[in-house]
């Protein structure tokens, strides 16, 4: 009979993570993953002359070796920062709005992005100031709840970070009225909420406070060899360390004995056993296919059926005949929106084929990611229903992709003036359905559940250490206690991993 003190199922970017904190721990650990290749969304494949990013814009929080972030620290703590090589974006974000024709240039900085926006909306810098103060106190207050373990002393907390504890509770929107920000202002500042996939109105400010704060700080980088270059470094350091990975392994059953984990069975009828699993699979995943539904915890089962799911993922991904400068494609990315009211923007989200994208031209950020005299770009979008389960169920699939594909292509053209429909040399085009295939993500959503109202960062994180939980079965990845995200993935996973290890602390006594 094989046993490991923990399995991990599934290797995207949390499951990688929490193996390897396993791993350099001196666990045997054993990740099984039912597709051929380490990352989940975290890969890349070729069309082509042209080697296309499934998924990644830039990484949040990492930094670099002068100024650095804690996804730095962590890949540091992995001992994989001199594995890797990363290039910082060259600016934040310029942002389109169809509907009334604005256009907006940010960069990094906090002087200069406090300057850039003062240029644009008069008056504006000290409501900037104080936003940016307030994420500074957030990112404060965030660490030393960290340090506690999600039990810290409320004087504390009152005493060196009162206006963390003011705002902790409140969205964006309420949040940035109150400081009195000029709404043109807002609604240049809010252009990330499509990276956390919830409108101002429903995410945290805290949350939002957080990832603006690291991209303005810290800049923005992006790995010369992809995020699969990512995926496959943390493999073999987990390898390396002793640990295991088995390729196309799917697991069909969570096995569970007197009221805890017991170990997996795999699709093929072998039996592993563990008291411990971390899965990168969701939870809809994993109760819904994985676990007895009489050995499921009724909390999970009412929290599972409580949580929305976020954005359905839409892509398409283009190999160009001509290089960016010939093209005048002058930014790194492009966010491209019907209005910059991101509430009503959510609500166009709804429907299919509406257009809105975040549109990156890697050569930009990489000028050698494609061979000379050509360009690469990626185009993302988000659905927040499932409309798109008709429109496949009810077309010829490949006509779908067609409308997908010409709706990013001419809502790109009239925004930018740019032309490219004609220089395209490499096409592919991603749907909810590609998503749910190739990582069983439940209705393709690429950024888990929605981060809204009481299933915010806080309220995920305050309830980490919830012992209703299946003993001996933890989370991570987009669906877990840090929300979606590259780097939330990441730290997710090591966190995972370390509560795991107090478990089998508790477990030894």
């Amino acid at each position: 009979m094989l046993e490991y003190d923990a399995v991990v199922i599934g290797a995207g970017n949390g499951g990688l993570a929490a193996a390897l904190t396993l791993a350099l721990k001196n666990k045997k650990v054993l990740v099984l993953e039912k597709g051929s290749v380490p990352g989940g969304f975290a890969t890349s494949f070729i069309r082509g002359r042209f080697e296309f990013e499934a998924s990644l814009h830039e990484l949040c929080d990492y930094g670099t070796r002068d100024k650095n972030g804690n996804l730095y620290k962590l890949f540091k703590q992995f001992g994989v920062v001199d594995k890797l090589e990363f290039v910082t974006v060259p600016e934040a974000f310029k942002v389109i709005c169809l509907d009334t024709g604005e256009e907006y240039n940010m960069p990094f900085g906090r002087k200069e992005f406090i300057e850039k926006m003062e240029s644009y909306v008069p008056g504006s810098r000290p409501s900037m100031n104080t936003f940016f103060d307030l994420a500074d106190e957030t990112s404060e207050a965030m660490a030393y709840l960290t340090e506690m373990r999600g039990q810290p002393d409320s004087k504390v907390l009152r005493s060196r970070y009162p206006n963390f504890m003011r705002v902790a509770a409140y969205p964006v929107k309420k949040v940035l009225d109150a400081i009195k920000m000029p709404q043109k202002a807002q609604r240049i500042l809010n252009v990330y909420w499509s990276y956390l996939g919830a409108p101002e109105s429903q995410l945290s400010f805290i949350h939002y406070a957080l990832m603006v704060n690291l991209y303005i700080g810290l800049g923005a980088q992006i790995p010369t060899k992809r995020s699969h270059g990512i995926s496959l470094t943390l493999a073999e350091e987990i390898i390396k360390n002793g640990g295991e990975i088995w390729y196309d392994s799917e697991v069909s059953e969570i096995i569970v004995e007197k009221g805890r984990v017991a170990g997996v069975k795999l699709s093929d009828g072998l039996e592993i056993r563990t008291a411990h699993v971390i899965s990168n699979a969701s939870p809809h995943t994993v109760y819904g296919k994985m676990v007895n539904p009489e050995d499921i915890p009724q909390d999970e089962i009412k929290l599972a059926n409580a949580r929305s799911f976020a954005g359905r993922g839409l892509s398409m991904f283009l190999g160009l005949n001509r290089s960016a400068k010939e093209l005048g494609l002058d930014s790194y990315s492009y966010f491209i929106y019907h209005s910059l009211d991101s509430d009503k923007e959510f609500e166009t989200m709804k429907k299919p084929y509406c257009g809105s994208q975040v549109t990156v031209c890697l050569n930009n950020g990489l000028p050698d990611c494609s061979p000379e005299g050509t360009a690469i770009l990626y185009f993302t979008s988000l659905s927040f229903t499932d409309c798109y389960a008709d429109e496949i169920g009810n077309s010829d699939y490949f006509d779908v992709k067609d409308k997908i594909a010409d709706t990013f292509i001419d809502t790109f053209e009239k925004a930018t003036g740019i032309k490219i429909r004609a220089h395209i040399e490499e096409i592919e085009v991603g749907t909810p359905l590609t998503y749910a295939h190739y990582t069983d993500s439940p209705q393709g959503t690429i950024y888990g559940y929605l981060a809204s109202g009481l299933d915010n960062l806080m309220p995920r994180l305050m309830t980490m250490y919830d012992e209703k939980r299946l003993p001996g079965l933890r989370f991570a990845g987009g669906h877990s206690m840090r929300v979606s995200g590259y780097n939330s993935s990441y730290l997710s996973g090591n966190l995972s991993a370390n509560l795991t290890l107090s478990d089998m602390k508790e477990d030894a006594k």
